[in-house]
């Protein structure tokens, strides 16, 4: 008993094995042994058209290109549906709120 208590100090104390906790299993999933066979889905970065074009101004008045970012009821679509950096996110904005408010896209849809 006593080299017991000799040898767990000597290793950092601690009482005995390590549990992953409750429910975990090899591999460091819980739940249970990790799954095999399974393929990972591996998402496609989105990248910013704006970029790609080498945009540098977003014009307010050609509603075709602001169109596709806004919602049927008027909401402006969030960069990481979109894949807008945030520079010509904020250009964006502002250039479909000028639009709006001159009348080119509405601000709701008909409910």
């Amino acid at each position: 008993m006593a080299e017991e208590n000799a040898q767990q100090q000597s290793y950092g104390g601690g009482g005995g094995q390590r549990s992953s906790g409750p429910g975990g299993g090899p591999g460091g999933r819980p739940g249970g042994p990790a799954k095999r066979g399974k393929r990972n889905f591996v998402r496609k970065k989105k990248v910013c058209r704006f970029c790609v074009d080498k945009a540098d101004f977003i014009d307010y008045k050609k509603a075709e290109i602001l169109a596709p970012f806004i919602q049927e009821r008027g909401k402006i679509l969030p960069r990481r549906m979109t894949g807008t950096c945030a520079r010509h996110q904020r250009w964006l904005t502002v250039a479909i709120k000028r639009a709006q408010n001159i009348a080119l896209l509405p601000f709701a849809a008909e409910l």
